[in-house]
């Protein structure tokens, strides 16, 4: 089994792009308190903002310079360690890959597969690109030397506090496009004409709650068998760079199809939209175009909003491309088929079969194996504690810091030197990189380092 290499007494952290929140300063005063170094490279004003108060350098260059800037950074700063927010943003995998060359660790960061009251920390890539066991013995072994998580919901925080943190961020870095001409945000959709359109949608949140209600009440009442999609923002890089759709629409209509082939007539599909979908897309006349199209449409339906606990509860299972829900689906027991890639797609966990033997005989998950799986993961790849709010960021924030500066992220075995998904990768977004090396903490700089570091010209390195 791997062993997480034991890190160094001091480190330097580079901080690269964060959560549009707090939290990566936090951190990043944390590891400083704990006797490390954290450096940051800040893109836009966005993230100026959020790392407030704390030291930093922006890059204004061209994308296509980023490498060779990253790379002169790392050597004149003896960079040990990378962190970062999202593993498949452009600027992160080119930083990723360089990482590579000097065999330091990277660290991706992100909302937590065990949510609402938790963050994901992985070493070296997500989804796909997840150094995580998918091999269930393993996992089943792993276990017995973990720790029963703390499962009590102790962090909650609302929709408008994310989308406070969210909007603020993205808006304050489009409206100073001027100060870094050459950022490239790689955002799905202008941000302005995003949020704008999802203000409309603000004023109907309790009556699409209700509607969505009823329908599941009716079916239910009715002895109406129903499985659930749960949609995910056609924005989200788990989408981009994880499945093998170039849009959401082709996954939708994939399950429409299958469906209509195999599911009994008194069988439901009920598509639930994201939370934070901001209507652009207008999932709704598609899916009811297509549904028309094949002559289902009175078993196919559409809703925003809805307590998707009571749906899992009642559906017959539930089908997504790599959403977290699965996770909180087989929590439930609630049978789960994945289309794209997700770290919780594993054999006895998921349905294993294809879509369309889903609808005849939705495989459960097996409740002794999930139950190691939740344990593993809270032990080696999550942090209790949430983005937003004090009590959530003083929980999160010293564990976060300690996992980094120990070298326990992905410990315990659960680090495999190749991501073991990574085989099966068909996504239309291909990646710039994935990190193979499981070295955490950088190596001593070779002779070609030390002389490139000595030949840099003093104006073009980066300082604090």
């Amino acid at each position: 089994m791997l062993q997480t290499p034991k890190a160094e007494k001091s480190r330097v952290f580079l901080f690269l792009q964060g959560h549009p929140s707090f939290f990566a300063r936090n951190v990043a005063a944390q590891l400083e308190q704990d006797g490390h170094k954290a450096l940051r490279i800040n893109f836009c004003l966005g993230d100026s903002l959020v790392w407030l108060g704390r030291p930093a350098v922006t890059y204004r260059g061209r994308f296509r310079d980023w490498e060779a800037y990253v790379r002169r950074f790392i050597i004149s700063h003896g960079v040990t360690d990378i962190v970062y927010y999202a593993d498949r943003k452009p600027y992160h995998q080119v930083a990723a890959r360089v990482a590579q060359e000097f065999k330091i660790a990277t660290y991706c960061y992100e909302f937590g597969y065990l949510r609402p009251d938790w963050i994901t920390l992985e070493r070296g890539g997500m989804s796909a690109f997840s150094h995580f066991p998918n091999n269930p013995d393993q996992i089943a072994q792993i276990a017995t030397h973990c720790d029963e998580p703390d499962q009590e919901l102790k962090y909650p925080y609302t929709k408008p506090r994310e989308i406070l943190y969210e909007v603020s961020y993205n808006l304050l870095s489009y409206f100073s496009f001027f100060l870094n001409p050459f950022y490239r945000a790689d955002r799905y959709y202008n941000p302005l004409v995003e949020y704008v359109s999802g203000i409309p949608g603000l004023f109907f949140e309790k009556k699409r709650h209700r509607v969505a209600r009823e329908l599941v009440t009716r079916l239910a009442r009715n002895g109406n068998s129903f499985f659930i999609f749960s949609l995910q923002l056609q924005s989200d890089y788990q989408l981009r760079s994880n499945a093998p759709f170039s849009h959401q629409r082709e996954a939708i209509r994939t399950a429409i199809e299958s469906f209509a082939r195999r599911a009994e007539s008194k069988t439901h599909l009920v598509f639930k939209a994201h939370p934070l979908d901001n209507g652009w897309e207008r999932w709704g006349a598609y899916i009811k175009k297509k549904a028309k199209e094949l002559g289902i449409e009175d078993q196919i339906h559409f809703i925003i909003g809805g307590n998707l606990t009571f749906m899992l509860k009642f559906a017959k299972g539930c089908v997504l491309i790599n959403s977290t829900v699965g996770m909180h689906a087989i929590r439930l027991g609630c049978p789960v088929k994945v289309l794209g890639h997700a770290v919780y797609d594993i054999p006895r966990v998921t349905h294993s079969g294809p879509l369309d033997s889903f609808w005849d005989n939705p495989q459960k998950p097996d409740a002794a194996l999930v139950d190691d799986l939740v344990k593993v993961m809270a032990n080696t790849i999550q942090v209790k504690g949430n983005f937003f709010t004090t009590k959530g960021q003083r929980a999160a924030v010293p564990a976060f810091a300690a996992r980094l500066a120990n070298g326990d992220v992905n410990c315990k075995g659960a680090f495999l030197p190749l991501p073991p998904r990574l085989s099966t990768l068909n996504a239309h977004e291909p990646p710039l990189h994935w990190q193979t090396e499981p070295t955490v903490g950088r190596a001593a700089p070779r002779p070609a380092e030390e002389e490139a570091a000595a030949d840099m010209d003093a104006a073009s390195a980066p300082t604090y």
